[in-house]
């Protein structure tokens, strides 16, 4: 019994890692916008109502073949906590988005 729950903590651990290390490689964020905070997993499940907005870069869904195209935009999100519970998000700047 205790041999196979060390198990099952061990492939839970590896799965883990494994797809934080694919959510970093596919982030792009842009340094001239300030600090870029990446968002961790696990993921927040509930966040409070403060308003402190972060420029969030969003995974689109988008992927191009042929020619170059955006993978991420940029959307506004109330407070970094709202922002990274959102799976599609990959990570976020302090301050709302430029316009």
């Amino acid at each position: 019994m205790t041999l196979r729950i060390l198990l099952g903590a061990l492939a839970i651990t590896l799965l883990t890692t494994s797809c934080q290390d694919n959510k970093s490689k596919t982030s792009n964020p842009k340094p001239s916008m300030g600090a870029y905070t990446e968002c961790k997993d696990p993921r927040p499940q509930a966040c409070t109502r403060e308003f402190r907005p972060v420029c969030s870069n969003v995974d689109t869904g988008v992927r191009c073949v042929t020619t170059p195209c955006p993978s991420t935009t940029k959307k506004t999100s109330s407070n970094a906590c709202t922002a990274c519970a959102d799976p599609k998000v990959y990570g976020y700047w302090a301050n709302a988005c430029p316009e």
